[in-house]
């Protein structure tokens, strides 16, 4: 009985659906891609490391990049709105970092076109990390004389410690920051049995309904497009009395906010789908806390289909197959300020 049980159970993971064998299923690449004027070095990604841990870069001395996005969990903080200096709590549930350099531009609003630009962001947000400018933390820094050093290494200049090449190091060590080798991505390479029976099922639904419109490519997140061009969709598609109630999408004006372009109101980045189990809440605003229910509101309010149990659940449980391997992650030795106080604001 075993023996049968395991051959229907390949024989169910063999036989995917036309649709699904029709989309262009995409494991991540092992490297991610960066500009031309940012070459990865080992130098600058271990500045950047450094940099992206680093508290005393926010007015408080308490807040880092990874306070938001952190690197030894899901590269969020699994909130629904981030708590910045004073104790604010940003409008909007902070997206990961991990696999963020396959996105064309940063922010669900696509604001910054680069990570490069994304990093120089949060450092100078009254609501986030609160400096008054970059010229305070390249002061901070330079009164830190092994940053001198390692901005010397990285960049090839003992006058190096600037706001650019600060942000162009955060940006490199995020390109490390990639999660490949999952379940989907062993199977999208050939290996069958890599996902479940309920795991295929999913992944022929998730092709059927249409969810790959939007969510293809190898980061689940539309197609591979230059960088600073984004892929925007509206959300809600689709308006719904009932969820708008519930959760209130729509009080985000999304893209509008950054362009107070008429035309883009209600438009967000679409977010990659990799590691999604990890990430919840959902959506722009966090108020989604299951992947079940976020799976259900896509459903209605993108493609206009009331998903039943099943189909969510088997989406769900494809979704959990995009959680990748991630690397190992050392936390870095700061410099230290040394022979005075540390000044915060």
């Amino acid at each position: 009985m075993l023996e049968l049980n395991r051959l229907i159970g390949a024989l169910a993971l063999g036989a995917l659906s036309l649709s699904a064998q029709a989309v262009e299923w995409q494991a991540l690449p092992s490297k991610a891609p960066e500009p031309a004027n940012n070459p990865s070095t080992p130098a600058k990604v271990e500045l950047g490391k450094m940099l992206y841990h680093e508290v005393r870069i926010s007015s408080n001395g308490v807040l880092s990049c990874n306070s938001c996005h952190n690197v030894m969990g899901g590269g969020d903080d699994n909130r629904a709105g981030s708590i910045g200096v004073k104790n604010q709590v940003g409008g909007r549930s902070a997206p990961t970092v991990w696999n963020a350099a396959f996105s064309s531009v940063q922010f669900w609003d696509g604001r910054a076109p680069s990570l490069e630009a994304q990093a120089k962001g949060p450092v100078t947000n009254p609501g986030e990390m609160g400096m008054k400018s970059w010229d305070d933390v390249v002061a901070r820094l330079k009164a830190m004389p092994e940053y001198t050093k390692a901005f010397a290494l990285a960049f090839g200049s003992e006058d190096s410690v600037t706001a650019d090449n600060a942000a162009k190091a955060i940006a490199a060590y995020e390109r490390t920051l990639i999660t490949p080798n999952s379940a989907y991505d062993k199977f999208a390479k050939g290996d069958k049995s890599a996902l479940n029976e309920q795991q295929v099922r999913g992944m022929e639904t998730f092709a059927e309904l249409g969810c790959v419109g939007c969510h293809s490519g190898p980061a689940f997140n539309g197609p591979q497009l230059p960088e600073g061009t984004g892929f925007y969709q509206k959300f809600p598609a689709i308006e719904n009395g009932v969820f708008e109630a519930k959760y209130g999408f729509m009080a985000d004006l999304g893209r509008y906010e950054a362009t107070k372009d008429q035309a883009d109101k209600h438009l967000f980045k679409v977010p990659t789908l990799r590691n999604i189990a990890l990430t919840a809440p959902y959506f722009h605003n966090g108020k989604v806390t299951t992947l079940e229910e976020a799976v259900r509101v896509m459903g209605k309010l993108q493609l206009n289909k009331d998903l039943t149990e099943s189909q969510a659940a088997d989406i769900a449980s494809f979704l959990n197959s995009l959680t990748g391997e991630f690397p190992k992650i050392e936390m870095p030795r700061l410099p230290a300020y040394a022979n005075k106080a540390f000044p915060t604001e």
